[in-house]
C-alpha cells in the first residue's frame, strides 16, 4: 500500500502541528496566568513571570502560523470560521493583548504592579475561555455551510461554555 500525500493533507497536518505546538507551549503560559491569582506574594509572582519571560513571546507565533496556514491553504474554511467566531476571536485577541501589555509593564511600574497582575490573570483567562468556546462549538458540530445558517452567537451553547471552562482547567494543569 502506497502512502500518497496530497497538498491539502500536507497543509492539514501542518495546521494540526501548529495548533498542537500553540496549545502545549502557550497553554503553559496561559495556565500560569489562570493560576496567577492563587499566588499571593510579589516574590511568587516575580518567579512565575521570570520562568516564562525568555520564551513567552515566541509561543504566540504558533497561533499566527496556524492562522496563516488556514488563510492560505483553506480560504473557504477561514472565511466561515472567522465570520462565525468573530466575537470570540476578538475577545481572545483582546485577552492576549491585555496579557502582553501586563507582562511588559509589570516589571516597569512598582506602584501599579497589582493592576498589571490582575490584567495578566484576566487576559490569560479570557483568551483560554474563548479558545474553549470555539473548540466546543466545532466539536458539537457546525453545518458545512454555516456561514449562511448560523446566527452571530451560534457558538454560545452550554456545551461550548463547558468546553471553555475545561480548556481553562486543562491549561492550568499544564
Amino acid at each position: 500500500m502506497e502512502l500518497e500525500l496530497s497538498l491539502g493533507l500536507f497543509y492539514l497536518l501542518l495546521l494540526g502541528f501548529a495548533i498542537l505546538m500553540y496549545v502545549l507551549l502557550d497553554g503553559f503560559d496561559l495556565g500560569m496566568g489562570i493560576l496567577y491569582p492563587w499566588f499571593n506574594t510579589d516574590a511568587e509572582h516575580d518567579h512565575l513571570m521570570r520562568s516564562i519571560a525568555h520564551v513567552w513571546d515566541g509561543n504566540e507565533t504558533w497561533l499566527v502560523f496556524g492562522g496563516v496556514i488556514l488563510f492560505g491553504a483553506f480560504p473557504a474554511a477561514y472565511a466561515s470560521i472567522s465570520s462565525t467566531f468573530y466575537l470570540p476571536i476578538m475577545l481572545m485577541l483582546i485577552g492576549l493583548i491585555f496579557r502582553g501589555v501586563a507582562f511588559e509593564y509589570r516589571f516597569k511600574s512598582d506602584s501599579s504592579k497589582r493592576y498589571w497582575n490582575t490584567a495578566f490573570a484576566v487576559g490569560s483567562s479570557l483568551a483560554a475561555f474563548c479558545q474553549g468556546l470555539m473548540l466546543g462549538t466545532l466539536v458539537q458540530g457546525v453545518p458545512a455551510d454555516f456561514i449562511n445558517q448560523s446566527s452571530f452567537i451560534s457558538w454560545l451553547s452550554p456545551f461550548s461554555l463547558f468546553c471553555g471552562l475545561a480548556v481553562m482547567a486543562g491549561y492550568a494543569l499544564l
